[in-house]
């Protein structure tokens, strides 16, 4: 419980010192108790530093990414590498009932969290949200926020129709749409700040869970707040 609230009130510091969520999330937690920071070095990679499967999870949970290590960025490491990442989790544990399953997205927190009938988090993990601009549509492509109700989903092979620009295909695997063009999808590119065309990009593991597991043959509601 002390590691989930120092945890919680480092994510809140970051969030409020940090107004744009700029690159990267991990160089704003990693001196909060529990972590430790760590300058990533010339032929690092996340299989290099963390070869054991749950550990490097967890890392990249914490930091919110899985694209590919660079020198001298800086991460977030939790001391405890083989602790829950539930312990980590910013998003609430428990909220009032909903009643129906729900899928909550904060994308100031950059994270999602899946919760039950009765408002127990299932599980939680990275998202990355639409950037407030991109040029090649020349306007900016934010995720549109409100409450709203999984209508469509996809397998592994589910692509876009609109990106890249002119020629769709870009892979969005185990999409779930929820709002006109808006869908919650795998990526490996994830980075860690809000940096899409407006759908909700997380790791491709959560999406496959959310839409093969969590979402299996129910009415799900998402709910996005920026």
């Amino acid at each position: 419980m002390v590691r989930m609230i120092s945890y919680t009130i480092a994510v809140m510091i970051f969030i409020f010192s940090n107004t744009l969520f700029a690159k990267n999330f991990g160089a704003g937690i990693c001196n909060a108790p529990e972590f430790h920071c760590y300058v990533v070095k010339s032929g690092d990679n996340w299989k290099k530093l963390y070869p054991d499967d749950n550990q490097r999870d967890l890392v990249m949970r914490v930091n919110r990414m899985n694209t590919r290590l660079y020198k001298g960025l800086k991460i977030a490491v939790p001391d405890n590498l083989n602790a829950d990442p539930s312990e980590f989790s910013p998003m609430d544990h428990q909220i009032n009932p909903p009643g129906k399953k729900v899928i909550i997205v904060d994308l100031r927190k950059l994270a999602f969290g899946a919760y039950d009938e009765q408002g127990t988090l299932e599980k939680w993990g990275p998202v990355s949200g639409g950037r407030g601009y991109c040029p090649d549509i020349g306007r900016p492509c934010y995720t549109k926020s409100g409450q709203f109700e999984i209508y469509q989903k996809g397998g592994p092979g589910c692509v876009s129709s609109r990106f890249p620009v002119g020629r769709g295909g870009a892979p969005m695997p185990f999409c779930m749409f929820f709002h006109g063009g808006y869908a919650l999808h795998g990526s490996p590119e994830v980075p860690g700040y809000n940096d899409s065309h407006g759908c909700v990009r997380m790791f491709t593991s959560d999406a496959r869970w959310l839409n093969l597991d969590f979402t299996a043959g129910e009415s799900v509601a998402v709910i996005i707040s920026q």
